[in-house]
């Protein structure tokens, strides 16, 4: 299989989640994380896009990630002149 380094998706969801409240985006953002086999589904509506790099190069870092799959949705852009 993937050898003894591999965490059990059940307790690396739980670290993941963890780490986006971390990241300040639970409150502010609707992300949610589902884990299959170390891979880590991002999804949600970001409050801004600048949001996104943080978000994934947070859970990248959790040990036990093999990979992140960005999902997450963009606002809408605003006309900065309100027309």
């Amino acid at each position: 299989m993937f050898g003894t380094n591999e965490v059990p998706d059940q307790a690396l969801l739980k670290t993941v989640n963890r780490r986006l409240v971390r990241t300040g985006t639970g409150s502010q953002s609707k992300v949610t994380a589902a884990v299959q086999r170390g891979t880590v589904t991002l999804s949600g509506k970001l409050q801004y896009e600048n949001q996104r790099n943080s978000i994934v190069k947070a859970i990248k870092s959790v040990s036990g990630v093999r990979q992140v799959i960005d999902q997450l949705q963009s606002p809408p852009k605003r006309n900065p002149h309100g027309t």
